[in-house]
């Protein structure tokens, strides 16, 4: 199975349809769920789904945890930039391969696939998801 880190085909189509709301006024609700190596995950996910995901316990809950965007859509020169706060999953014993960001707000769809390129694991401390800063080099969502 492979997990390769993008934005989804799917978002970028609903982006332009107003499916997805960041912000400031009414935002959708958006989560993050981890997955092991054997998910399947990529351009052509659609939505949020359990197969592969890390198995609720030892921390973790499936489903994942809600993200907190951490600045509202802006601009840099033509790019527009968009990042969320950090995410910690305290107590973690569990063995993460790569994340799908995805709107719960809106049917599940998917918005960008992580892959960690190697298995993350947690060993009873806290697994942090640490998002970069928005800027035109490294938010985790740019459209240019």
């Amino acid at each position: 199975m492979t997990i390769s880190q993008t934005a989804t085909t799917s978002f970028k189509v609903e982006l332009a349809q107003g499916l997805h709301n960041f912000g400031p006024t009414a935002p959708n609700t958006f989560k993050i769920a981890l997955y092991t190596s054997s998910a399947s995950l990529g351009s052509a996910t659609t939505a949020y789904t359990a197969t592969g995901e890390v198995a609720s316990g030892s921390g973790y809950t499936t489903g994942g945890e809600t993200l907190v965007v951490s600045t509202t859509p802006t601009s840099s020169g033509t790019t527009m930039l968009l990042s969320f706060s950090d995410v910690t999953w305290a107590g973690a014993s569990f063995t993460a391969r790569g994340a799908l960001i995805y709107n719960s707000t809106n049917a599940n769809r998917s918005v960008a696939v992580l892959d960690f390129a190697t298995n993350q694991t947690g060993t009873g401390n806290n697994f942090i998801i640490r998002f970069p800063s928005s800027n035109v080099t490294s938010a985790i969502i740019r459209i240019s």
